[in-house]
């Protein structure tokens, strides 16, 4: 009897391993080129990255046993209760506004920016699973109208803030690499595109800090984020996570990803502020991992350090990777906006928004008005 428990037991691991190698939805390991520059970074020790704030995984007096009780529990509301009815996105209409600046949002934390020009998309996830497999995993909301990346305009640049499912996907990677000039992952990232195909010429690997001018007219930079990293069990922080500074000679924007709140925000903004436009997480945020996401407050009180005049929240409409109501991110940060005199735009999605000074939309995800635009 001992002895079939041992095979079963070494069968099961081979499987495990052999599932973890050829399954490249877990990317790759970063090569010898990457080790040596992670190795030369103040923020890499012990084989990790480390954040520059202490940030645990999980607030010291929350138990594993009580959120996971909370997620089988789950959540009123906590998905739409229909498809959540989209504008359907069409590619020579935002090639058209091109003079200032125009945003796409596709959901969580993808946005298309326009800008004077310059096609610029950040974390694109176009599929309907954050996980490495379609039969388990979080599922996305219901849309009415699903949006095809093959279909999105030739892009000059993708940002990638860290290398989590619902921030970098394979299947969008190799369906759009074709048309993107340019990849900017963080330290560690490339490994995974260069296993899905991606022409590592297209591919630069930044750091915090860092500062890249992509052509004369537009520079990026990049700044830390209070994070963490990883694909698989074994390689929390093996990769970097980071925020970016999209700069050009009219417009200033800062891309969050994903980050706590922290003293970077307002360090960010003293160095580079003010900013036309802050793309902040706002959602799936919980008490119990209160370091690794901000509340919707604090994505204000981010916005305000920032020194940021209109505020876009993105990290929610799309996946429930918390236990809040699914509107509630947004509903809460209206709340704190409008007790700091903050400007939050928020546009349907897949709507092309033109950025300027009287830039108005609508709180289309309130029942009220849900229902009828349903």
């Amino acid at each position: 009897m001992i002895k079939v428990i041992l095979i079963c037991l070494v069968t099961l691991f081979i499987l495990v391993v052999l599932f973890l190698g050829l399954n490249p939805a877990f990317g790759s390991r970063p090569g010898k080129h990457t080790l040596q520059r992670m190795k030369k970074s103040k923020d890499y020790k012990d084989g990790k990255f480390h954040n520059r704030q202490d940030t645990p995984m999980y607030d010291k007096d929350v138990s594993f046993w009580s959120v996971l009780r909370g997620f089988i529990k789950g959540t009123e509301n906590g998905r739409p209760s229909e498809p959540v009815n989209v504008v359907p996105f069409s590619s020579n209409n935002f090639l058209k506004t091109h003079n200032g600046l125009s945003v796409v949002w596709f959901g969580h934390s993808t946005v298309m920016l326009n800008i004077e020009g310059f096609i610029i998309l950040t974390d694109p996830v176009f599929s309907k699973k954050a996980s490495p497999v379609n039969f388990m995993g979080t599922t996305s909301f219901d849309y009415s109208h699903e949006f095809d990346p093959e279909s999105l305009p030739e892009i000059d640049l993708v940002l990638i803030s860290h290398d989590h499912y619902d921030h970098l996907d394979m299947s969008t990677i190799k369906k759009i690499s074709h048309k993107v000039k340019s990849f900017y992952v963080p330290l560690g990232v490339a490994a995974h595109l260069f296993r899905w195909g991606v022409d590592p010429e297209k591919v630069v690997e930044v750091r915090w800090e860092g500062s890249y001018m992509v052509n004369d007219k537009l520079q990026l930079a990049i700044t830390t984020a209070r994070h963490f990293s990883g694909r698989r069990l074994t390689d929390r922080n093996s990769t970097l996570w980071c925020s970016y500074i999209i700069k050009t000679d009219n417009q200033t924007i800062f891309y969050g990803g994903d980050s706590g709140y922290g003293t970077h925000f307002k360090e960010t903004g003293e160095k580079f502020g003010p900013f036309d436009l802050t793309l902040l997480e706002c959602g799936q945020y919980n008490t119990a991992w209160p370091y690794i996401h901000m509340m919707p407050e604090q994505t204000a009180q981010a916005h305000i350090d920032l020194n940021g005049k209109l505020l876009l929240p993105i990290h929610w409409g799309k996946f429930k990777l918390s236990l809040h109501p699914w509107t509630e991110p947004v509903e809460r940060l209206e709340t704190a906006a409008d007790a700091m005199n903050i400007k939050v735009i928020t546009p349907k999605i897949g709507e092309i928004l033109n950025i300027d000074d009287q830039v108005a939309t609508e709180k289309w995800w309130r029942k009220e008005n849900f229902s009828e635009y349903q």
